[in-house]
């Protein structure tokens, strides 16, 4: 008997009823193929793991005592599961049908594409903008989530932060871009594998930018593809610990600063991205007090 042809792991912290919305969308997009999905719970108190049963056989749960952050998380799935595709997923966020298959064709096609990643959309229909250029210093300032990259999403420096479903070319069913967002993407096993998976450093954020730019080291490549679409409520999980996810932001940008734009102890450029981050973090958690 043959295995699971797709993996799916998802990472909960107090994903209350989106959790089960992300599996029964997994379900209906894998109905009628041998599937798995493993669910790493990271010491939810909310509940939300009731759901998983309702899945069975397919799908199963891994408790931790404690929550070991998203990188560690998914690496835990990660060794838990078989199938020579992995669907790494949050669970406040859930597939439109046809992802899947869409997904799939384009890691076919390309055999040297490591992930594929699919348009994802906020709850109002916007696109979120989960494609987008390795960061820099000014990835602060026109960022997707950044006042100038809002205001000013035509420049170049917002265009290259965040790719727009424009880039995408007529007749073109993907685009190889820099880095996808963790929230949704599909991966081989083997490419993971290769590189460690996620680097579990990272307590969460910016772990995905990492993955990318290693694999991207290897020769391999990650790709965007807007015809399939995932849905994303932004922050679910962690609003029941904003201070916490925050300082984990920057700490996370910090490290993947250092570690592939300045790297040495002695880089000059360290001083000043350590004092812009610490200022960014103080105004953040100043604006939630």
């Amino acid at each position: 008997m043959s295995g699971p042809s797709i993996s799916a792991v998802l990472v909960n912290y107090n994903a209350g009823t989106e959790l089960r919305r992300a599996l029964q969308s997994i379900a209906d997009e894998l109905a009628g193929s041998c599937w798995e999905a493993v669910v790493v719970d990271n010491a939810s108190t909310d509940g939300s793991l009731d759901s998983v049963q309702e899945f069975a056989p397919n799908a199963r749960t891994l408790r931790n005592e404690e929550n070991i952050g998203f990188a560690r998380g998914v690496n835990q799935g990660f060794a838990a599961t078989s199938a020579p595709l992995v669907l790494i997923m949050n669970p406040d966020c859930r597939l439109v049908e046809g992802s899947i298959g869409v997904l799939s064709a384009v890691l076919q096609r390309h055999e040297q594409c490591a992930i594929a990643g699919p348009r994802i959309l906020n709850p109002d229909g916007s696109v979120q903008g989960s494609a987008r250029g390795d960061p820099n210093m000014l990835t602060g300032l026109f960022g997707r989530a950044q006042l100038l990259g809002r205001l000013l999403p035509g420049t170049t420096i917002a265009r290259r932060n965040v790719v727009a479903n424009e880039a995408i070319r007529s007749g073109e069913e993907s685009l190889v871009v820099d880095w996808l967002s963790g929230a949704c993407m599909l991966a081989r096993r083997d490419s993971l594998a290769r590189v460690g998976g996620f680097d579990e450093r990272y307590f969460l954020y910016w772990e995905d930018a990492d993955l990318c730019r290693r694999l991207r080291g290897r020769g391999e490549h990650v790709r965007y593809v807007p015809n399939a679409t995932a849905v994303h409520r932004v922050g679910h999980s962690s609003r029941t610990a904003q201070a916490s996810a925050i300082r984990a932001f920057h700490e996370s940008a910090y490290l993947y600063y250092t570690t592939h734009v300045a790297p040495g102890a002695l880089h000059p450029k360290r001083p000043l991205a350590r004092a812009i981050l610490t200022a960014r973090r103080w105004w953040n958690l100043h604006r939630i007090s």
